[in-house]
């Protein structure tokens, strides 16, 4: 990447700036796009190069990777929200083993990779509280949503316009916690930290041990699961045929969904990283920097995680329009009003708790770091609590009676 290139005339304001430019010169320019930099320094002419062109290619691979996990996600019904909802509710596990083998595969994959020395990802210290308390809150925002993070990005492709009040809110209020009003509250809780990264290195036992241990673990849960496998259900005949009956018609289990995910997921290190960016999937953090570059035009905002969930949407709409299920569906007022406190509630979490379903749940485990199982674990709790109050017990509802005898789908849906 490129600091600043080409500034032939600096005006100074404070002091003998008509030499050339410093380092933090030339970023405040970038910053602000060059107009007038906090009265220090104002530049008659300024042209900006953030990135070569080798890196601007590799952003684009992240808008096309978002796009592809967009049809996938939509394909495939992908939604964290469902997969632990399902557990308390109604005592289903299907989904959540799906979610399981998707960490596995990525693990294995992930770690093949570290051990051939092409990625190697950075493994935050833990914060234990603001993991903790985050990613609770995080769990009870995507249930009154409606969805998770990658839920809501894939329904609002679908045309769930409940999903889209959600999604705003979620990335503004992230935007708020990380840049904003919220940003001190929001570095405090996340320097109270333990000098503890990976649940490796705190057993001193090499990665391909908890790798390979969780890997066996799953497969044990994929044979019981095929072992109490029911009868498949009728469906009508097909009506496409080839590879268009296995992309638009044809449901895609949630193994098969599963699979295909992991695999993008470690797919997304070395694409990410050939930019500079040391990290896998994420999409709390780009969505702020989508909000936050909106507001201040910083350009070095935009990077790889801000093109892989730009294309999130656009692969969904692709996903949804193809297979027959986009339409544009307004909420009630009950789930409209849902979606409100659920997006608010799922920016403040995933902020401080340093990720959502994605960035820790899917990625972080698939590290075995602390950050991201303790917040698996966490989440998983908050969507039991708000399950139980605002599905069970039908809060926020027009009739709890009337909530208790809708049996939950396999994924939440917008009502």
């Amino acid at each position: 990447m490129h600091d600043l290139i080409d500034v032939p005339q600096w005006l100074p304001f404070l002091g003998d700036l008509s030499s050339t430019p410093t380092a933090d010169q030339l970023l405040a320019c970038a910053a602000a796009s060059c107009p007038t930099t906090r009265g220090l320094v104002r530049p008659t002419h300024c042209s900006i190069t953030l990135f070569d062109d080798s890196e601007r290619l590799m952003i684009i691979t992240g808008f096309a990777l978002g796009i592809i996990l967009g049809f996938i996600f939509q394909r495939g019904r992908f939604c964290v929200t469902g997969a632990f909802r399902d557990v308390w509710l109604s005592k289903s596990t299907r989904w959540l083993t799906a979610f399981l083998l998707a960490i596995a595969v990525q693990a294995v994959l992930v770690q093949t990779l570290i051990s051939a020395g092409l990625i190697s990802p950075s493994v935050p210290t833990l914060a234990l509280a603001a993991v903790a308390g985050g990613s609770f809150l995080f769990g009870i925002g995507i249930v009154l949503a409606g969805g998770c993070a990658t839920g809501t990005y894939y329904r609002s492709g679908e045309g769930l316009i409940g999903s889209w009040i959600a999604l705003g809110l979620y990335a503004f209020v992230s935007a708020a916690m990380k840049y904003g009003v919220g940003g001190d509250v929001t570095a405090r809780l996340r320097d109270q930290t333990i000098d503890v990264t990976t649940i490796q290195d705190t057993l001193h036992v090499s990665a391909w041990v908890p790798v390979l241990t969780f890997a066996a673990f799953v497969g044990y849960l994929l044979v019981r699961q095929s072992q109490r496998a029911s009868a498949p259900l009728a469906a009508l005949p097909p009506k496409k045929t080839g590879v268009a009956h296995l992309l638009f018609e044809k449901k895609w289990t949630p193994n098969t969904t599963a699979i295909i995910v992991g695999a993008v997921a470690a797919l997304a290190y070395p694409l990410s990283q050939a930019t500079g960016r040391n990290a896998g999937l994420g999409i709390t953090t780009p969505s702020a920097n989508i909000v936050q570059y909106l507001t201040t035009g910083q350009a070095d905002l935009i990077d790889w995680g801000v093109a892989f969930v730009l294309g999130l949407i656009p692969g969904s709409y692709l996903a949804a329009k193809a297979s027959g299920e986009f339409r544009l569906r307004a909420p009630d007022a009950s789930t409209a009003v849902r979606a409100v406190f659920g997006g608010i509630i799922m920016g403040v979490g995933a902020s401080v708790a340093g990720g959502c379903t994605i960035g820790n749940s899917l990625v972080q485990t698939a590290l075995f770091s602390w950050q991201g199982w303790i917040a698996f674990g966490f989440t998983f709790l908050g969507v039991g609590v708000a399950a139980h109050f605002f599905i069970r017990s039908g809060w926020g509802t027009r009739t709890g009676t009337r909530a208790r005898s809708r049996t939950a789908p396999a994924l939440v849906q917008v009502r």
